[in-house]
């Protein structure tokens, strides 16, 4: 695999984690791409890529790790949520 296809590789997995972290069901398989988008955009600098090519693995590392924070914050939030609806019901009964 060359440079330039890691590097397109981690921009595109990158931009799908953001964006797909923000749909709460989908964040969780989201969550996968944006690691998949960290890992080949260090795999594409590690190679020393020239020009283009360096914009795109350092954008597809940058959006990887944005959207690891994102779907991180996500969960915890959804955690808070689930374990507050548990203490609210446990209180009715």
């Amino acid at each position: 695999m060359t440079t330039k296809n890691k590097a397109i590789v981690a921009l595109v997995c990158g931009i799908l984690g953001i964006v797909g972290g923000n749909i709460p069901v989908v964040q969780y398989v989201t969550g996968i791409l944006a690691i998949v988008g960290i890992v080949f955009g260090a795999l594409a600098l590690k190679d020393k890529p020239q020009g283009s090519d360096k914009g795109m693995a350092i954008a597809g590392l940058v959006c990887g790790i944005v959207a690891v924070a994102l779907t991180i914050i996500a969960v915890a939030c959804a955690a808070c949520a689930v374990a507050a609806l548990a203490s609210g019901l446990s209180q009715l009964y």
